[in-house]
C-alpha cells in the first residue's frame, strides 16, 4: 500500500492515480493525513478490502505537484547522526557506541516538491530513509520492531553547518530545523511493498550530479535496532517519524567544501519508495550569517 497527502487530503496512491480515502470510506476515515496513524490497524484492513474489491472506478488522475508532506504533523521527529560507516569516516569521528539521536523540530517539515529558502551559504544535503511509526512502541525488541512501522518514505536532513557546528557541544537540532529543512515524501510505502526492506538503494543529486549513493543495508544501527533503542527510553507514538541517518558524500566533508546555492535542484531517491525534487532560493538574512561568541 502507498498513501500520500494530496493538498491536505489522505489518498491511496496507485500507478495511474489516487483514491480519496474520506470519500471512498464514506467518512469512516478523515481526510486529515495525520489522523490515519491513530487508527492504522483498522485502516490497513479497510484498504486491503478495498484493493481486493478492485475499486478501480474510484481512481482519479492527479497532479504530482500537489503532493505535500505525507506526515504533516508528527508529535515526535527523531534523527540519527553518524549511522553509516563511510559517513563516520568522512566526518573524521569515531563510530558511535549507541545511536547518536537528535531531533528535527516538526515546523521544519516540507513537501516533496517544495522550494526551500537558504538562510546562509552553508546549507548541506543529507539523503535519508525515513521511518513512520504506525503502532505505539514501548520497550520493543528488535525482532518485533518492524511490526510497529506503518511505512517508509524518502527524506532530506538539510543542515545549516555554521549554526550546527558553532561552539561545543554542536547544535545539531537547531542547525537542522530551519523552515523547509526536512522535505519528506512523495508517499509512504508499507514494508510489504518492498522486495527487501533492509536493503534499498539511497542517493541524491545536485543539478544532475550524483553526490550520494549507498544502500540502507549499510546502516550501522538498523531500523529495527533504532526502534528498539528509542522505545527502551520513551514511547514511540503513531505518526512519529525517524530519520535514520545519511551515507557519505555530504558537501561539508568535501575538499573543497560544497553547499547548496540559490537555483540548485536537489533530487533524492530510495529504490522502491520514491523520489523528492526540491529547489532552493535565497532567503532573508538570518542570525546564522553573523554568529558571534557570547
Amino acid at each position: 500500500m502507498r498513501i500520500a497527502n494530496l493538498d491536505g487530503r489522505l489518498v491511496l496512491k496507485y500507478p495511474d492515480g489516487v483514491i480519496d480515502v474520506e470519500k471512498a470510506s464514506d467518512g469512516r476515515f478523515a481526510a486529515d493525513p495525520q489522523a490515519v496513524f491513530a487508527r492504522w490497524d483498522e485502516f490497513v484492513v479497510w484498504a486491503d478490502r478495498l484493493r481486493a474489491a478492485q475499486a478501480r472506478s474510484l481512481v482519479e488522475p492527479f497532479d504530482p505537484s500537489r503532493l505535500k508532506a505525507p506526515v504533516p504533523r508528527p508529535s515526535q521527529v527523531f534523527a540519527i547522526g553518524l549511522n553509516y560507516a563511510d559517513h563516520v569516516g568522512e566526518s573524521r569521528l569515531p563510530p558511535p557506541p549507541e545511536p547518536a539521536v537528535f531531533t528535527k523540530f516538526p515546523t521544519c517539515l516540507a513537501g516533496p516538491g517544495d522550494e526551500v529558502k537558504l538562510p546562509t551559504a552553508t546549507v548541506d544535503w543529507e539523503a535519508e530513509l525515513v521511518v513512520v511509526i504506525g503502532r505505539r512502541a514501548v520497550a520493543v525488541q528488535a525482532v518485533r520492531a518492524w511490526d510497529h512501522v506503518a511505512g517508509v518514505t524518502v527524506g532530506q536532513d538539510l543542515s545549516e553547518r555554521t549554526r550546527q557546528l558553532v561552539g561545543t557541544p554542536p547544535q545539531f537540532s537547531i542547525g537542522k530545523s530551519f523552515p523547509g529543512f526536512a522535505p519528506i515524501g512523495p508517499e509512504i510505502v508499507t514494508p510489504d511493498e518492498l522486495a527487501d526492506r533492509e536493503d534499498l538503494e539511497i542517493g541524491c543529486s545536485v543539478n544532475g550530479e550524483v553526490v550520494q549513493r549507498a544502500r540502507t543495508s549499510q546502516l550501522i544501527f538498523s531500523v529495527a535496532v533504532l526502534i528498539e533503542r528509542l522505545s527502551a527510553i520513551l514511547p514511540l507514538t503513531p505518526g512519529d517519524i525517524v530519520f535514520t541517518g545519511t551515507p557519505s558524500g555530504v558537501g561539508h566533508a568535501r575538499s573543497p567544501q560544497r553547499y547548496l546555492a540559490p537555483g540548485d535542484v536537489l533530487e533524492t531517491w530510495i529504490s522502491g519508495v520514491g523520489r523528492l525534487r526540491n529547489t532552493f532560493a535565497e532567503g532573508p538574512p538570518h542570525v546564522s550569517r553573523t554568529i558571534s561568541k557570547p
